[in-house]
């Protein structure tokens, strides 16, 4: 899958992808409440998860990067310059869930408030419009405006509010769901 909108490519992940795909992700664990990871996690601790998320399926991972001339061959593999990345993971493991997914979006610091989490989103969207998905779900640690809105833009809605279910950084932090009908 590739698609392009302006100077920023979307396009499936692969493994070549998983050093700067753990490097963003190791950003939000040190620095943010976002993830309720508390420890960074290096390439190889991370490749499960790469793997979970074939480039077809319900389970899905998608990155964004800046389109040069090198990334406009679809051949030529990913750079350093990652804008984000948007996955649609199982919601839980027990089989009656399968058609449930989980989505998330993280953008790179520097590539906030440019739009990629829109495209990252329409992409996600538009592969899972084939597949045997009903619902997404969002988790949202609060508060997240941001994250809110691009959820909510997409025609997510709130639908519940877990109270201080996680605690980092020496306090405790609610989580928002939101869900998106599918299908």
């Amino acid at each position: 899958m590739l698609r392009e909108h302006g100077e920023v490519q979307v396009r499936a992940g692969t493994e070549a992808d998983l050093p700067a795909l753990t490097d963003l992700y190791n950003h939000y664990i040190r620095e943010t409440c976002i993830t309720f990871d508390t420890e960074p996690f290096t390439p190889e601790q991370r490749r499960p998860w790469l793997l979970s998320h074939p480039q077809d399926g319900p389970h899905r991972l998608l990155v964004a990067q800046e389109a040069t001339e090198r990334t406009k061959d679809p051949h030529s593999g990913p750079t350093d310059a990652l804008l984000g990345y948007a996955t649609s993971s199982a919601f839980r493991p027990k089989a009656a869930y399968a058609p449930s997914v989980e989505v998330t979006v993280y953008c790179a610091p520097h590539a906030a408030g440019r739009g990629v989490g829109t495209l990252l989103y329409q992409a996600l969207f538009e592969a899972l419009a084939g597949e045997d998905v009903h619902r997404a779900y969002a988790g949202i640690t609060q508060p997240n405006e941001a994250s809110a809105r691009l959820h909510t833009r997409f025609g997510f809605r709130h639908i519940g509010t877990y109270t201080e279910v996680g605690r980092k950084f020496g306090r405790y932090w609610d989580v928002a769901w939101y869900q998106k009908d599918l299908g």
